[in-house]
């Protein structure tokens, strides 16, 4: 059974559940960003590995490289993410609360 189907809200032909559809959807277009931005220029693959290429495999210096950065960019991702969430949140709160004030 695929997980695209069935539980949380089906379809109601009894198809392919929509709401799973678009959340896989979204979670591919993250890793497919996620990927591009580690293989652009100004990213860690540029940072930490030659253009020359020596060897099919990354050397250790290359790897270590390569670890550290993508890690870094994880955590700033997270960081800037909450920090978003946050605002968002507040700004919910705040709008919500004076459209109310009004009447």
């Amino acid at each position: 059974m695929s997980f695209l189907r069935g539980g949380g809200n089906p379809a109601p032909s009894g198809g392919v559940n929509i709401d799973k559809i678009e959340m896989a959807i979204t979670e591919l277009d993250t890793v497919t960003d996620f990927f591009n931005r580690m293989v652009q220029s100004v990213s860690c693959h540029a940072k930490c590995i030659s253009p020359r290429y020596a060897d099919a495999d990354l050397n250790k210096g290359e790897g270590v490289c390569i670890d550290r950065c993508v890690a870094k960019f994880n955590e700033v991702q997270k960081k800037v993410g909450e920090k978003l969430q946050s605002r968002g949140a507040a700004n919910a709160a705040a709008g919500a609360g004076s459209s109310f004030g009004s009447l």
